[in-house]
């Protein structure tokens, strides 16, 4: 063999021994960047307790053995200790040795900070020859502003620019997850990384369309998502979860934004399939959609036509009223106007609506649309009744006062109620009494027939005529 030729073998068995030092099996790696871009799919479930679960899958080029993979364009609330990344080509291949969640993000503040006692430049214009000037400086001190030295001399609230020579390795320009990884599987290969994150959360609103004699109502329902977590999730599979899922309170609270919506057009197909998840439901919108980063979306959640509505007038009592003749009743109170909507499947509805507010509207003379009252409701069942206090009535007023009051002997006493109904509206109403009286009682005269509700409630209903006026008068006895 020439001299030549043992020089070629010599010189390519040099460089098969340093590649195999540089990486080779179990060898460390250098690190391995992976951004928006090389994303393939992600999803996103959504609780209405200000949390978010992400699953971000993506397609990366990961090198066989020991190295570094910094996934990037994560939520900046993420929480770290919940973080899992797996292999979906291999679940065996891909093992995690490390974990970091760096989030010491570049700002001119944090800039600043890294290059105290480190050389810089500042640029000053010239006003006389329109030029800038270059200045070399030390940074001494950051706080409440850059100090210099320049030369022998030392300044502050220097008006020009500073350029830094470089981006200092500890600074990055977005959240990113760190991982010490040893992958046996150096192929590109698709991955998942799941993580919760806070900042992100959902509530329904919907929206009531009272019909002309307040008997009938079209309901839509709405989903809001407030995306403050810090991320934008494109083109995402959505699920939302109602329900009260608990939370360790060592998190912090964000509160979402309460934003009033007018009636909007109601969707023709519904988009979400509600099923049952453990305790909760889960709606799972049918198509995908992007939630940009600081974001209000709203999704169309269900809607019915000419839903049965119950309105009702409630006058309503106190307990204390009953204790003592020196506790005077209110004489004047105003009069509840609430309506009812039962939560079933003749009633054009029977599905579970997450809590929300639910915002009535009802048409004028000239046929526009006018607001009439709001209230927030629970969690509803099918089969249980949706409560909506709109008001209080213009035209209906009640006034109360305390006709008698003793006591019979230690624990046993009376008292007697006058309530007067005045209806100054242009047709009949009929105003429901409730009353909360304490103790074992005993009612011992009324003028109207009465329903004992509960344990410690007396019901009347009291039907008044247009321009006129009904009295309800009752005598209880009681023991407590």
């Amino acid at each position: 063999m020439s001299g030549k030729r043992l020089l070629v073998s010599a010189i390519a068995i040099m460089v098969l021994c340093l590649a195999s030092a540089a990486g080779g099996e179990g060898g460390p790696r250098g690190p391995v960047t992976s951004g928006i871009g090389d994303q393939t799919g992600v999803s996103i479930t959504i609780y209405n307790v200000n949390l978010g679960l992400v699953k971000d899958q993506r397609t990366i080029n990961l090198q066989g053995g020991m190295g570094e993979l910094r996934f990037m364009d994560v939520a900046s609330q993420i929480i770290p200790a919940s973080v899992y990344i797996k292999s979906l080509a291999d679940p065996d291949s891909l093992q995690v040795l490390e974990q970091n969640y760096e989030y010491d993000l570049l700002n001119p503040q944090k800039l600043l900070d890294k290059y105290v006692g480190r050389e810089v430049k500042l640029y000053q214009k010239n006003f006389y020859t329109e030029r800038e000037e270059e200045v070399t400086a030390t940074l001494l001190s950051n706080n409440n502003g850059p100090i210099f030295r320049i030369g022998n001399e030392v300044t502050f609230g220097h008006p020009g620019r500073i350029i830094f020579p470089g981006v200092p390795e500890s600074l990055i320009s977005k959240p990113t997850l760190v991982w010490l990884i040893e992958n046996s599987l150096p192929t590109p290969q698709k991955v998942e990384a799941s993580y919760l994150t806070n900042g992100i959360t959902w509530k329904a609103d919907y929206v009531a369309i009272l019909s002309e004699k307040d008997d009938r109502s079209d309901l839509s329902g709405w989903v809001t998502i407030d995306n403050k977590s810090g991320a934008a999730y494109r083109e995402a599979r959505i699920k939302l979860v109602a329900g009260d899922v608990n939370r360790v309170r060592e998190e912090t609270d964000y509160r979402g934004r309460m934003t009033q919506y007018a009636p909007a057009a109601a969707a023709k197909k519904e988009q979400f399939r509600e099923e049952s998840f453990f305790e909760y439901h889960i709606y799972t919108l049918q198509r995908q959609s992007t939630i940009k980063e600081n974001q209000t979306k709203q999704i169309s959640l269900i809607t019915a036509a000419s839903v049965p509505v119950q309105k009702e007038l409630l006058f309503y009592g106190a307990r204390y009223y009953y204790y003592s003749q020196y506790g005077e009743a209110m004489t004047n109170q105003k009069v509840g106007v609430f309506v009812e909507i039962r939560n079933r499947k003749e009633n054009n509805l029977g599905v579970p609506l997450p809590k929300g507010v639910v915002r009535v509207y009802k048409r004028d003379s000239e046929g526009s649309l006018q607001f009439v009252g709001e209230d927030s409701i629970d969690h509803t069942p099918k089969d249980e009744k949706i409560r909506v206090k709109l008001g209080d009535a213009f035209d209906v007023v009640g006034t109360r006062k305390q006709t008698d009051w003793k006591k019979l002997a230690s624990d046993t006493y009376e008292a007697a109620f006058e309530i007067s109904l005045r209806n100054h509206k242009k047709e009949d109403v009929v105003v429901r009494v409730v009353e909360p009286i304490p103790g074992d009682w005993q009612m011992i005269s009324s003028s109207h027939d009465f329903r004992k509700a509960e344990a410690h409630t007396a019901e009347f209903s009291i039907p008044v005529k247009k321009d006129g006026e009904t009295k309800l008068t009752y005598r209880v006895r009681m023991r407590f």
